[in-house]
């Protein structure tokens, strides 16, 4: 898990007949890529942590030594603020930072992406929760790869999480400047 730290939050979700599930999703707080998410039935701590271990092994850190383990930040729910999910962050020698209650611009960030997610996948039925979980796949798949954030200078989560993105915005600025010049040179003899 790249970064300073890492948001954590639920978020609740409908499949018709098969009622509501619960999305544990882990955000990389400086370039907004999703590390892990999970699709529980429950909100409790071994959810939490199931998600945490998830992205411990998409992230590598299960794996290399890390001289400053990343920061998890949530809210105050019931599975954040247990001894379970306390004790898992001390194995891990993570540090984690709650919100204050009632204020969830803290975590803007997980936030946002839920609220980007429902607006997109909930505008179809499901039947089937692995149809649902596909769908919540795909999206994950293009909001971390495909999709351009403004607040990241129009990269995406995972040029900014994989540290391509200088040499990305160093590439564009030098085709702009191949294109500029011919445009300047035009204008001129059309002025003229």
């Amino acid at each position: 898990m790249r970064g300073a730290g890492q948001q954590t939050d639920f978020t609740y979700l409908k499949v018709v007949g098969w009622g509501w599930f619960c999305l544990s999703t882990i955000l990389d707080d400086y370039s907004r890529y999703i590390i892990a998410w999970k699709l529980c039935t429950t909100m409790k701590s071994a959810d939490v942590t199931g998600t945490l271990d998830l992205a411990l092994q998409a992230s590598g850190c299960d794996q290399a030594t890390v001289l400053h383990k990343p920061r998890l930040l949530s809210d105050n729910g019931s599975s954040y603020i247990s001894g379970e999910l306390a004790g898992w962050l001390e194995d891990w020698q993570m540090d984690h930072v709650r919100g204050a209650p009632y204020y969830p611009q803290t975590q803007g960030k997980i936030e946002r992406w839920h609220q980007t997610l429902k607006n997109r996948i909930l505008l179809e039925n499901y039947f089937l929760p692995g149809d649902f979980r596909q769908k919540i796949d795909a999206f994950v798949e293009h909001y971390n790869h495909r999709r351009y954030h403004e607040s990241l200078q129009n990269l995406t989560p995972a040029d900014v999480y994989l540290g391509r993105g200088q040499t990305i915005l160093k590439q564009r600025e030098r085709i702009k400047g191949k294109t500029i010049e011919p445009r300047r040179l035009l204008h001129r003899r059309s002025a003229a």
